[in-house]
């Protein structure tokens, strides 16, 4: 199967995850999780645990014991049970029981299909601590059948369980995190190299995304806009991604892709087909400034909310818009995962964690902005990981 696996992970890698989990269930008193998912953008939990992505709105639910055979219930024909005898024999690694159905988010009546499957692997949970991960992506119905159905147990939210872990790269995750970084990195030389007036938006983003297919990414998020220099031409996602590039125009794309072995990063930049206005140097060169600033204060054991608070300090003292959004944030499996850097996040900075940084603001005449990946390393330095100039491309 490894033949067909797009970058597998090895068995030693997987076997790491699950035993770090299982410490944690251990500590915390769970006696099995559940993970589930319909995407590969923020559905990082099943692949984290199965090296299996979910895909195209498809659940696909992972059942992870303290002890005892992990399971999963996926896309399938109706009564599928099917046994696997080794931990390595599934393409979805580590699972031994598959259960399957036909279910379809859009099928009003097939939404507890894949909880009367998922049942079958947790009748023996019941009076038992069943952990869900990330509560907000399971299905209602599913979750509401399986507390019907297993009235003794008790059901908790568990996240807090594998969040410190997962977002903790090991050596091996850190290795494909730099092929995904210099893949994104190939993406953008690549719009260097062809943008040229006359081409539409989403055509520029097809150029990005077949660079970024034949160096091993399986899925990815573009957002891209141009427009005549002295406006703010903001990124926008491919519905809107049909105006024609005109010479002298700004260019700007994110490239938030996944790489070689499923993990995300992203990489935005600015170009231009003639030259920029010095406004926009201007700008740009103070999100350069906001960035520095705030990966100064990425440090173990920094307090992500500390860090929200003074760099909105920080750009109210440089007359600048203060931050409402998600301007900095861990990556991984997800395109968004924990610590995110803003006033409600708990968990704190550590090694080894993977950063988006991406300070952003609109001007009447302007669109500033920057975006990189960084990454903490053991000793609490801060790396760049990509390689791309820092600068508006004047083409």
């Amino acid at each position: 199967m490894n033949e067909r696996i797009n970058t597998p992970i090895s068995m030693a890698e997987m076997e790491r995850r699950w035993s770090a989990i299982r410490a944690a269930m251990k500590e915390a008193k769970v006696d099995v999780l559940i993970a589930q998912a319909n995407n590969d953008f923020v559905g990082g939990y099943v692949k984290y645990l199965t090296d299996m992505p979910a895909t195209n709105g498809y659940l696909y639910t992972v059942i992870f014991p303290r002890e005892g055979e992990i399971s999963a219930v996926a896309q399938g024909p109706f009564g599928q049970d099917q046994a696997f005898a080794g931990l390595d024999e599934s393409p979805r690694r580590g699972v031994q029981r598959l259960l399957g159905c036909p279910s379809y988010a859009s099928i009003h009546y097939a939404s507890t299909y894949d909880a009367e499957c998922a049942l079958k692997a947790l009748e023996k949970y019941n009076g038992a601590r069943i952990g869900l991960l990330a509560p907000g992506s399971l299905s209602y119905s599913f979750v509401d059948y399986l507390k019907k159905h297993l009235s003794r147990a008790d059901f908790v939210d568990a996240t807090a369980i594998v969040d410190p872990i997962k977002a903790t790269k090991s050596a091996e995750e850190i290795e494909l995190i730099r092929r995904m970084a210099a893949l994104q990195d190939a993406c953008a030389q690549a719009v260097s190299q062809n943008l040229r007036p006359g081409l539409r938006d989403m055509e520029m983003v097809e150029i990005a995304r077949a660079v970024a297919t034949s160096m091993g990414s399986e899925q990815g998020w573009y957002m891209a806009a141009s427009g005549p220099v002295g406006t703010a031409a903001v990124m926008q996602p491919p519905h809107l991604q049909n105006r024609v590039i005109r010479e002298g125009d700004q260019f700007c794309m994110l490239i938030e892709n996944s790489g070689p072995g499923g993990y995300y990063g992203e990489i935005g930049r600015t170009w231009v087909l003639g030259k920029a206005s010095q406004e926009m140097q201007d700008e740009f060169a103070f999100v350069l400034e906001a960035q520095k600033f705030t990966l100064e204060l990425l440090k173990p054991g920094a307090d992500p909310a500390d860090i929200f608070a003074r760099y909105n300090d920080f750009m109210r003292r440089n007359g600048r818009p203060q931050e409402n959004r998600l301007y900095a944030h861990g990556q991984g499996y997800d395109m968004v995962e924990r610590p995110l850097i803003r006033h409600d996040e708990t968990l704190t900075i550590g090694p080894n964690m993977l950063f988006a940084v991406h300070p952003t603001y609109v001007t009447q005449r302007t669109y500033s902005w920057v975006c990189d990946n960084w990454l903490i390393d053991d000793a609490g330095h801060v790396e760049a990981l990509h390689k791309f100039p820092q600068r508006i491309t004047e083409l």
